[in-house]
């Protein structure tokens, strides 16, 4: 890592921009900013001239990239390769999600992770596991021959996965409440997922420790008058948080609109859902049993089902500045600082004085130009 200073850029702070400010960046962390980083003028300066300076992308839902899968190959390298081929759109952290597998996969997975992290790929925030305690009525892609309710096996081996962040997506009507809340005191961010639950279920489910909704609207059915279900219980429940897959196939505006209207300021936030093709020229590759093909920018099996997304997340963030209507720092924040809350990382997802030094410079035309990750830098063209 090489400490610098950063200048001459308008800078996204938790509370504002700073328009013509300075970053600090020492020993891998954000030391001052304003003018305290001016003073330290000893630092190697880095002129933004007038660019962005923004918290590296955070993304809490990543199956692939670079041409590759994590459930087809799930170790080190697999992420490595998903790293690397993020990082170009702006994604400094992610975690990179196993789709409904066998336990020998789960288990693959999570030492896939630890392993990764102990050869220092910082990127890997921890494992996001979707599924296989999932409803078969709103499968989606998932092959439904893995689905299970948990057992006592399934939380003792959570219970000592030790690597970093563990997300667990469930279907609330598949699991007992005494389930979700073993999960929650053990650490565990539960979301909720590819559910038919009614909305009594689903705000026991969150009463019992659950912290949101996994691709809201999708892998859920519809409001009804008379059954408003999961979604009804995700939009109207204050205290809870909602990803949103911004691709244009996945959500009608309307649906964008009305959960922006309907959460609380900093409950939504960006995820893209993202296959093995962001990244690559990779046009088509294999699911399980399905072919999944890339046409006009949407991932679609042989049936039509929507098969995770081909999706970045700089793309996510212009289609929520440009296409609906969202404040450039409200979109800048559903993309860093609002994931990083739901994982309770107050050190990321923010250029605050002790946070890591996780940022992104982004041109006028939302660009990414470069990527600092706990200091380290990468320019992009």
């Amino acid at each position: 890592m090489i400490d610098c200073l950063l200048t001459h850029a308008n800078v996204l702070l938790p509370d504002q921009i700073a328009a013509n400010s300075s970053v600090a960046v020492q020993s891998g962390q954000i030391s001052a900013i304003g003018d305290a980083a001016k003073r330290l003028d000893h630092l190697p300066c880095i002129n933004l001239d007038g660019d962005w300076l923004l918290p590296g992308f955070i993304d809490l839902q990543v199956n692939g990239g670079g041409g590759v899968l994590f459930n087809d190959a799930p170790c080190a390298q697999t992420l490595q390769r998903m790293l690397e081929a993020h990082r170009p759109f702006g994604t400094t952290r992610l975690l990179p999600t196993l789709i409904s597998a066998d336990r020998r996969h789960m288990q693959a997975a999570r030492d896939a992770v630890r392993q990764a992290q102990a050869d220092g790929a910082q990127g890997v925030l921890g494992l996001h596991l979707e599924g296989p305690f999932l409803s078969p009525e709103r499968r989606g892609v998932h092959d439904a021959r893995y689905f299970r309710a948990l057992r006592d096996e399934d939380l003792d081996w959570l219970a000592a996965a030790d690597c970093g962040c563990l997300m667990l997506t469930l279907a609330p009507e598949c699991q007992s409440v005494e389930r979700i809340a073993q999960l929650a005191a053990m650490g565990v961010i539960v979301m909720l997922g590819h559910s038919a639950a009614d909305t009594e279920t689903t705000h026991a489910a969150l009463y019992a420790g659950a912290r949101g909704f996994t691709h809201l609207f999708n892998a859920m059915p519809p409001w009804l008058g008379r059954a408003p279900g999961v979604l009804g219980a995700a939009l109207l429940d204050d205290g809870s948080h909602v990803g949103l897959i911004v691709d244009g196939h996945h959500l009608h505006p309307a649906s964008i609109a009305l959960a922006l209207r309907c959460k609380p300021r900093g409950r939504c936030f960006l995820v893209t859902d993202a296959m093995s093709t962001v990244g690559s020229d990779q046009r088509e590759f294999r699911l399980g049993e399905h072919t999944v093909r890339l046409q006009e920018g949407c991932l679609r099996t042989e049936d039509g089902t929507l098969a995770g997304s081909a999706l970045d997340m700089i793309s996510a963030v212009r289609r929520c500045i440009e296409q609906h209507g969202i404040a450039p720092e409200d979109a800048f924040r559903m993309a860093s600082t609002w994931p990083a809350d739901l994982l309770g990382r107050s050190d990321l997802g923010r250029i605050a004085v002790g946070a890591s030094a996780d940022l992104l410079r982004l041109s006028p035309d939302l660009r990414v130009k470069a990527t600092w990750l706990a200091g380290e830098m990468q320019t992009h063209s």
